[in-house]
């Protein structure tokens, strides 16, 4: 904790440090965002708890369900009030899930801290009074700051265009507070965004223009620049656009955005998912900043799909918190991936496995290789039990030991690629991770099937545990 930041010694949420936090406890519960929206069942969407203590009797059971007020908000990404970027403020309390629905524009702010096995709702966040105090419309991540906001990316106005997106502010007591970035200085498209606050810096990603991404996937629409391939560097706190880096065609629809846990460090990664690429981001001797391709996913040539070459779809990544590992998904291909990143420009693919995917055996897809033969991946069923769509969110234990793994990505993309979970629902696997030669294997004894849901078959998506992870906690 760097001095000077209005935060004292005593210590507030989260850990000091992000190699401190991998001795923190093991999981016990996870919470995961549930989705009816688009499945054609008049329901609302909720908040699922998950037992994942192995000696628990409701192991990998749902065990709670927190249903929202309203139908038709799709839930999607989740954050918190308070992270270990607050670890230094003893006032700070890590206590409320803060849940942003896409669609319908709303906020939910969660009480998990009064029953961690049972949350409830304690607050909403209307989107008639975003769009009023800010002119923001849907709403995706959310970040805790130091200060006591929190932030959250919206991805565009409310007719879906996405040169009205921005970065929203809610204050400690959850009230629509303002913008963040200075005004004429919001991006032309919006997603994902990390801060690094020792450089001064914030990088925001860029998916697409909500109008065309609610419809569906069209790929005229990429050349009709409805979409995204640009990251946008920040000065943080203030707000201010100081630099704009175009991918080009090796970072199509840039999503997930990570830098380094280690605060001191000056590089991350974005996933670009239709380039399938991950793009490393780092700071150059002149203060600005470059990129350059990492890891580069080649697509499939394939038969009897809509085009003739698929590309892996990189939806997902998170990088453990001793900075020694990354992990991403294929959405489409069906494959989840471990790299090691000590040499962060040369990552070494460490573990591979296959949890789902349109090339799987059984599928009418079948991928062809350069001498013409064809093959289909080896998707083991567990707990007899098929596994359906493709791996698409993940969340990793704090010791990097257990990766969870869900298969919704965006209920009308999900009804357009896999029809199938439409039908029968998302399902929740933890694999098995190898931290010392690398590798990774499905735990066949955790299966979480959201298909069984008493109100219908549900997509389940964003996971959180109530003590924090790697996707959420930043430390400054």
């Amino acid at each position: 904790m760097v001095e000077g930041n209005g935060c004292c010694k005593l210590a507030g949420p989260g850990y000091g440090t992000p190699l401190e936090a991998m001795s923190g406890p093991r999981e016990a519960l996870i919470y995961v965002t549930c989705v009816y929206t688009g499945t054609g069942r008049e329901k609302p969407d909720f908040l699922a708890t998950v037992d994942v203590d192995p000696n628990s009797p409701t192991y990998s059971k749902v065990i709670h369900r927190l249903p929202v007020p309203y139908i038709g908000d799709e839930l999607h990404h989740s954050g918190w009030n308070a992270c270990s970027s607050c670890h230094g403020d003893p006032l700070a309390d890590r206590r409320f899930l803060i849940l942003p629905s896409l669609v319908s524009g709303r906020i939910y702010v969660v009480d998990t801290k009064t029953n961690p096995k049972a949350p409830s709702l304690h607050k909403v966040v209307q989107p008639d009074d975003i769009v009023k105090k800010t002119g923001l419309a849907y709403p995706h991540t959310s970040h805790c700051l130091a200060s006591g906001d929190v932030m959250v990316s919206c991805l565009g106005d409310k007719d879906g265009n996405a040169k009205g997106n921005g970065f929203l502010l809610l204050d400690s007591q959850f009230n629509v507070k303002g913008r963040w970035e200075k005004p004429g200085y919001s991006p032309s498209f919006g997603y994902d965004f990390w801060y690094q606050p020792r450089h001064k810096t914030m990088i925001s990603s860029s998916w697409g223009a909500p109008a065309a991404f609610t419809k569906g996937f069209n790929l005229q629409h990429v050349a009709d620049g409805l979409y995204g391939r640009h990251l946008f560097v920040y000065s943080w706190p203030d707000g201010e656009l100081k630099q704009t880096m175009d991918l080009g065609n090796t970072g199509l629809i840039p999503l997930e955005i990570r830098f380094l846990h280690d605060p001191s460090k000056d590089t991350g990664y974005v996933g670009c998912a239709l380039s399938s690429n991950m793009v490393r981001f780092f700071k150059t001797q002149d203060g600005s900043w470059n990129h350059e391709v990492a890891i580069s996913v080649q697509p499939l040539k394939v038969q009897n799909w809509i085009l003739p070459e698929m590309p892996g779809l990189i939806t997902d990544f998170l990088i453990s918190l001793d900075d020694r590992f990354l992990y991403f998904v294929n959405w489409l291909h069906g494959d989840v991936r471990q790299y090691n990143i000590e040499d962060t420009k040369n990552p070494v693919l460490a573990g591979q496995v296959w949890v789902g995917g349109l090339v799987q055996k059984g599928s009418p897809i079948v991928a062809v290789t350069e001498d013409g033969q064809t093959w289909q991946s080896i998707v083991p069923e567990i707990q007899g039990c098929s596994l359906r769509g493709g791996p698409q969110m993940i969340q990793l234990s704090l010791d990097g030991k257990r990766l969870y793994v869900t298969n919704s990505l965006f209920s009308t993309w999900d009804r357009q690629f896999y029809p199938e979970l439409m039908e029968k629902g998302s399902h929740m696997l933890q694999i098995d991770v190898d931290t010392e030669k690398g590798g990774l294997k499905i735990n066949p004894n955790f299966f979480v099937d959201f298909g069984a849901e008493p109100d219908g078959p549900s997509l389940a998506h964003e996971m959180r545990y109530p003590g924090g992870d790697c996707t959420s906690d930043i430390w400054i």
